[in-house]
């Protein structure tokens, strides 16, 4: 499985430059990759007071990325912002080519920039299937909650995809966590961050990075690196190590209970 971790800048608030550009670097994937992860929200950065910007689920930055899978024979990942039945989303999606799109809902707002005022929290913890492998997708803060993540004695999910804007003034968090999501869940770990400048003074130094489960960086960029790099995922590689060193067998059972209010 090869993945392709796409680390650049986002235009602020400039959805028809930023799709054009998110699907000229789709463009130069074809035949090289097999899965591209871009940035949370890669067509506005993180604006969470704009409901202008918002799309449905047929809108054109679903249609656009659609018609480049089909094209490019590549499954797409990242999100953008989603309106439907009068709320607003930050919606992921897994785009796969010749079939309709999934979407999974990112489920933990960040209160502190203003998101939980305008959007609403996804409760969806979906697996989707693509090539025989088995994804999760986190979008950025659910990162920071482990339960969120966390597998059950079944290893549901082989690959753990995030799509993030994560600043450099936390950006140790970032490396922690990340690690800490593939060594826990003895899973392959991708996560695609941004690189610039947004218009809230927030500077992002990126450090996207894909681990496998044993804690190896499969790749990884380094400050400010814009580009894409792929990671080759060996997957029967993953099953074996389950095997060999079975940690998920002593794992804690558990029911997640979703306690938040409407």
């Amino acid at each position: 499985m090869r993945i392709a971790i796409l680390q650049y800048p986002v235009i602020w608030a400039n959805k028809e430059e930023n799709l054009r550009l998110a699907c000229e670097r789709l463009r130069a994937l074809r035949g090289k990759a097999d899965l591209a992860l871009l940035p949370e929200m890669f067509t506005t950065g993180f604006c969470t007071d704009q409901p202008e910007l918002a799309e449905p689920v047929d809108g054109m930055t679903v249609r656009e990325l659609q018609a480049v899978a089909d094209e490019c024979e590549l499954a797409v990942v990242g999100s953008f912002i989603c309106c439907e039945n009068g709320q607003l989303y930050n919606r992921g999606f897994f785009i796969k080519p010749y079939e309709a799109p999934e979407f999974i809902d990112k489920a933990h707002l960040y209160s502190h920039g203003g998101e939980d005022r305008f959007f609403t929290a996804g409760k969806e913890r979906k697996i989707v299937e693509f090539m025989g492998v088995r994804f999760r997708l986190l979008i950025c803060y659910d990162l920071r909650f482990p339960l969120w993540a966390r597998q059950d004695k079944d290893n549901l999910y082989d690959v753990l995809l995030v799509s993030a804007n994560w600043p450099q003034v936390r950006i140790h968090y970032w490396d922690a966590l990340v690690a800490a999501r593939a060594t826990e869940n003895q899973c392959y770990i991708c996560a695609a961050n941004i690189v610039g400048e947004d218009n809230l003074d927030m500077h992002y130094n990126g450090h996207s990075v894909a681990y496998d489960s044993y804690l190896n960086p499969v790749v990884h960029f380094d400050d400010d690196e814009e580009g894409t790099k792929i990671a080759d995922l060996d997957i029967d590689r993953l099953w074996h190590f389950r095997q060999v060193l079975p940690l998920w067998k002593d794992g804690d059972g558990f029911y997640l209970e979703d306690t938040r209010t409407e």
